[in-house]
């Protein structure tokens, strides 16, 4: 569960502007991995929202967001005594479930319309640090590309207007970053992430509500994240893990400051 607001905009040259009405979204991000072989995994992270907006309403409701469905592919075992980490090979494609083009509010544009190739490769190595604690290094790099192109009407989550026709894409996407997780004994852990995210602009094409002719590719964007984050896991099945993401550095992006905590469970 997590809860976001920016603070701020940052603007093509990093500066930072205040920004007001400031948006605000709930949203729930639930977790399904089935293991097929010891090395090969199928994952999906379905993801539920809610947004407000001061005097620019809400959304009609809970929303669905589009849904990435993942093949995950070790390739190599780790051998912590080698000092070899486990690496892992992600691909996928994120089907355009949330709602993008003839939308009754805007708050309701949650999608981008299109099927999007994902992938990704991983690192994961645990190091055993003096006093018996344990250090898990995590690193990664995710890449996004639309395979399709939207078909867009009226207002859609593009930002388009009543009357508009035409279609758009998602601009590429990606980001990487590492996370730290050290162990304070079985039960506590304490982690960090940071991360640097980059988007090309999406590009929109078509025609306006008085038939002028549309063509246009937004700003590119970028930022930086960290996340510290405390774990409690009362069972080797069991555990809660809260934190706060905050977006220090960028341009062409919001400032955003997000608590979340989360539920895990191992069967």
């Amino acid at each position: 569960m997590m809860y976001s607001q920016p603070t701020g905009y940052l603007d093509a040259l990093g500066n930072s502007h205040p920004l007001h009405p400031r948006q605000q979204t709930v949203t729930s991000f639930t977790l399904y991995k089935y293991s097929i072989l010891d090395t090969l995994s199928v994952q999906t992270t379905p993801s539920i929202s809610y947004g407000w907006k001061r005097h620019n309403g809400s959304t009609s409701g809970l929303k669905l967001g589009d849904l990435p469905i993942d093949l995950m592919w070790r390739f190599l075992n780790a051998r912590p005594e080698r000092y070899i980490p486990a690496l892992s090979l992600f691909a996928g494609v994120s089907m355009p479930t949330g709602d993008y083009s003839r939308l009754g509010r805007t708050q309701d544009g949650i999608g981008t319309g299109t099927y999007v190739f994902r992938a990704a490769l991983t690192e994961q190595s645990t190091y055993t640090l003096p006093g018996q604690h344990e250090l898990r290094l995590r690193v990664w790099g995710t890449f996004r590309r639309a395979l399709t192109t939207a078909r867009l009407r009226d207002v859609t989550s593009y930002g388009t207007d009543t009357g508009f026709r035409g279609k758009g894409q998602p601009g590429m996407s990606g980001q990487s970053g590492f996370s730290l997780e050290y162990g304070v004994n079985q039960k506590w852990v304490l982690a960090m992430d940071l991360a640097r995210d980059w988007a090309n602009g999406a590009r929109v094409r078509g025609y306006d509500g008085k038939g002028k002719s549309v063509d246009f590719t937004r700003a590119s964007t970028g930022d930086w994240l960290i996340a510290p984050a405390i774990e409690y896991s009362w069972s080797p099945r069991f555990g809660v893990i809260a934190g706060v993401s905050a977006y220090f550095a960028g341009h062409n992006t919001g400032t955003v400051i997000s608590p979340q905590i989360a539920f895990n469970s191992v069967f």
